[in-house]
């Protein structure tokens, strides 16, 4: 994946949630990952919490992040799967504007290479909000990993080319 190293690298404000019945800030492998390429990349994390697998308090700290203006993205862990305490795809739907239906595509193209067909069970999804970037990620530190390491460490890499999400950012709120 081409990375234009002439162009000025921005740093994106970056928030993470992680959605669980049973991890605490010590035990949170998955949003501890996030939060480091986060920082190795050069971008700032600007909030990280935990909530329990409940789409109201999903929504809430979705809606708080979207009303934001120093947030430019949102990702959450945790929560996309099947079982009936999965609902952070539900809390997404009740505040995405538009959905980015290619982020899930191809989320699950990559991770049906390391898990095979088990990648059906991932209702992994980004979209937009009033100009704030959301992604819902599965609650694996692997899923984590490939998702960063394989589409957004490149998607919000301002120099990354033919086009990346940085550059749509100023237009996010057009109307």
């Amino acid at each position: 994946m081409p990375i234009d190293e002439s162009l000025p690298f921005k740093p994106v404000n970056i928030a993470v949630l992680t959605v669980s019945d049973t991890r605490t800030l010590e035990t949170d492998s998955s949003g501890a990952v996030l939060v480091q390429r986060i920082e190795a990349a050069g971008h700032r994390c600007v909030d990280r919490r935990i909530v329990k697998d409940d789409a109201d308090a999903i929504e809430a700290v979705l809606r708080e992040w979207i009303a934001d203006p120093e947030i430019d993205c949102g990702i959450t862990t945790g929560g996309t799967g099947i079982t009936g305490r999965d609902v952070t795809p539900e809390a997404f739907a009740r505040v995405l504007e538009k959905e980015i239906e290619g982020f899930g595509e191809l989320f699950r193209m990559l991770s049906y290479r390391k898990i095979g067909t088990s990648t059906i069970q991932s209702r992994a999804l980004g979209g937009v909000a009033g100009g704030t970037y959301l992604f819902a990620l599965p609650g694996s530190t692997g899923a984590c990993k490939d998702a960063w390491d394989e589409i957004l460490r490149f998607q919000l890499d301002s120099r990354h080319k033919p086009c990346n999400l940085v550059e749509l950012m100023p237009r996010l709120k057009e109307r």
